[in-house]
């Protein structure tokens, strides 16, 4: 029992750990304009290359020196954190809305709809990611448009699969049965019977694919078929940064690598525990 409970408290210091790092990058996010010292799209040529305040040469007005175009890295930092938040929640947003609707669909109607729909789910996630990115940028090119339509076509199928999963466990509940019997519509069983009960399951994995979702769009921009070059995102940075690293100028690839690696491990924390949470196994021990 005092192993458990060490394990515990163990938990949930490194849950509130993690949500506090998590809500501190969404209020950096947020209030990116208010934040940043300087634009994050202007550089100066004479500037360029200066390392971190504390380091040799290192200047004030840029704490965190600036790249190979004069560009502050803080600054560019600041708004790596609102880029790739905002794209991880839209495309979760959107996955979770495509997905889940047609996995309540699939799982409380079964039979050939539940066939099809399935079937378009596997086939959506047996595609290799990065040839369908790399065909989704020469459509419609390089840009948010890109990113949130892989993004929603990787996730539909994971939500798809959930919400399916959650809809064939709730519908032989007797509530359901009653509802059934009783004349009330498919649309109006899944709205008020069938999706309240998925909806803990629906949110703890939205939460789990945040974290994937930054590093895709991560992934995405460093390979160059996601944001353009010119966006402040972390992904580009640490892209843009490489050539520089091999020359012992480590602050434009490794401060957002580091940035991007706390985000990504602060979310998984969070969404861990926001699991252990909301599940009623762990919540009566």
């Amino acid at each position: 029992m005092s192993r458990f409970l060490t394990w515990f408290r163990s938990r949930r210091r490194s849950g509130t750990v993690a949500g506090v790092l998590v809500l501190f990058l969404v209020l950096v996010a947020v209030f990116a304009p208010l934040l940043a010292p300087h634009d994050p799209k202007a550089g100066d040529v004479l500037e360029a290359v200066q390392p971190p305040a504390w380091s040799d040469g290192g200047s004030s007005d840029h704490l965190l020196g600036t790249d190979r175009l004069g560009r502050d890295i803080l600054s560019r930092g600041i708004y790596g954190a609102r880029t790739s938040l905002s794209l991880a929640v839209g495309g979760v947003v959107i996955g979770l809305l495509l997905g889940g609707a047609a996995g309540l669909l699939a799982g409380y109607r079964s039979g050939w709809v539940d066939a099809v729909i399935m079937r378009l789910a596997d086939a959506s996630l047996s595609l290799p990611l990065i040839l369908v990115a790399l065909a989704f940028a020469i459509v419609l090119g390089p840009g948010t448009s890109t990113v949130l339509a892989v993004m929603a076509l990787v996730l539909w199928g994971r939500f798809c699969r959930q919400a399916r999963g959650e809809a064939i466990r709730l519908r032989e509940r007797d509530y359901v049965a009653s509802a059934r019997i009783s004349g009330v519509s498919s649309a109006r069983i899944l709205a008020r019977h069938i999706l309240p009960g998925a909806v803990d399951s629906l949110v703890v994995l939205s939460t789990l694919q945040l974290a994937g979702m930054v590093m895709l769009e991560s992934s995405l921009s460093f390979l160059g078929v996601g944001l353009p070059p010119e966006t402040p995102a972390w992904g580009v940075m640490v892209s843009d940064g490489l050539s520089q690293l091999v020359i012992g100028e480590w602050w434009p690839a490794v401060i957002p690598a580091i940035a991007l690696a706390v985000t990504v491990l602060s979310i998984n924390m969070a969404g861990d525990w926001l699991r252990d949470a909301l599940d009623p196994h762990l919540r009566d021990l």
